[in-house]
């Protein structure tokens, strides 16, 4: 690969009104899409606006659509979703944008909330530590979602929450569901109440977008399946 290579970029600039302003940005070997988009914003136009942090897949606050995918642009490489030169990048759907690449993540966040996902205590303290199985069902249900780093990019992938604005999402939902295994919590009853709803784990469809494109490869069709049972069995006992 030569340096005279070019990419074409289209990227979204604007809010919810804008357009697609396209760049010519030359090629790299081994480059990945945010270096694409930082060197668009610090050499051709230092007007645009995109969010990122640790540059290493550790955050995920650089995620955007890419052509389409919503994917982690520090860890998406040029040569995997390029192959015609081409490059089409936008904000993640279902979240209000703010500038450019830019959005909000304020209602993402207030979802996780309203699904109970901060650990609850007990009222009264244990007279010892709580014991957790490593080998049991309720320890492999939670670790098989607690990986979960909060980028988003289920959310936006999720055509759910792009019908019904007040679904919770697959994030909040997936982290409720490792709370409902950790034998430590004791917030269980209101967790599942505020999920059991029209906006919660029912509203699920089990499309899979969010599994097929979360960059940790978790599963929160899962997760959520896990909570349809558990509400079930919870409003069968009357504790709902």
């Amino acid at each position: 690969m030569t340096n005279e290579a070019t990419l074409t970029v289209s990227v979204w600039r604007g809010t919810t009104e804008g357009r697609f302003v396209e760049y010519s940005v030359p090629r790299r070997d081994n480059q990945t899409v945010l270096d694409i988009v930082t060197y668009i914003q610090r050499h051709l136009d230092s007007t645009l606006s995109y969010r990122f942090a640790c540059r290493v897949g550790m955050c995920g606050s650089c995620a955007m659509s890419v052509n389409g995918v919503p994917r982690w642009t520090c860890r998406t490489h040029v040569t995997k979703v390029a192959s015609d030169a081409k490059l089409k990048l936008e904000p993640l759907r279902n979240l209000e944008v703010i500038k450019d690449l830019a959005v909000d993540m304020k209602v993402f966040f207030d979802k996780l909330a309203r699904a109970r996902g901060a650990f609850q205590p007990p009222l009264e303290p244990r007279e010892d530590f709580a014991v957790v199985e490593p080998d049991s069902p309720h320890r492999r249900h939670a670790d098989a979602a607690i990986e979960c780093i909060g980028c988003g990019v289920c959310y936006s992938a999720c055509d759910v929450v792009a019908w019904n604005r007040d679904y919770l999402g697959p994030a909040a939902l997936n982290r409720a569901w490792s709370l409902v295994n950790d034998v430590r919590d004791a917030g269980n009853a209101d967790r599942l109440l505020a999920v059991a709803g029209d906006a919660g784990c029912h509203a699920c469809h089990s499309h899979q977008s969010c599994r097929q494109w979360c960059p940790k490869h978790l599963n929160p069709t899962a997760s959520i399946a896990g909570l349809k049972r558990a509400s079930a069995r919870a409003a069968f006992k009357g504790v709902l």
